[in-house]
């Protein structure tokens, strides 16, 4: 037996190579996963949350810093800017969270995210399509016994 890095001879009860140092045997296998939807699918749904929730975090900020008060508009205008502005902002501080309790397995985020994803559905397209997601990998039944395997609380 010889060492695929230098060529040096090797012993079978070896388990390094006395010249490089390589590791002899084969590779230890990880544990497999869990091969469901949710384990398939948490992890993108995970990062879509996150930018999603970022690109709609900007506009609300927009809102919040630019639109405090402009000549020749009535007052009403600009608090209703204001408050659609907070709104936006504060959606989006729960998409991040969603996205957030998702990679990191939280038992909360489950639910938080199928909560956002009904109330994303009326954001035409994306916002659509994310909901749709949302709901088609966590709401089913089997779903929530699989991602509660994966957050360590079954």
């Amino acid at each position: 037996m010889f060492c695929d890095r230098c060529g040096t001879r090797l012993d079978p009860s070896q388990s390094f190579c006395p010249s490089c140092g390589k590791p002899t045997g084969a590779a230890p296998v990880p544990a497999e996963y869990p091969k469901g939807r949710v384990a398939n699918h948490f992890r993108l749904l995970a990062v879509l949350w996150l930018a999603s929730s970022a690109l709609h975090l900007i506009p609300g900020l927009f809102l919040l810093a630019f639109f405090r008060r402009i000549a020749d508009v009535p007052f009403f205008v600009t608090e209703i800017l204001q408050a659609v502005g907070f709104l936006m902002v504060c959606v989006a501080v729960l998409g991040l969270m969603a996205g957030w309790g998702l990679l990191e397995r939280q038992p909360w985020a489950r639910m938080l995210a199928i909560i956002l994803g009904v109330l994303n559905l009326i954001n035409v397209p994306f916002g659509t399509a994310l909901g749709i997601y949302t709901l088609w990998v966590l709401l089913p039944s089997s779903s929530e016994t699989e991602y509660a395997q994966l957050a360590g609380t079954a």
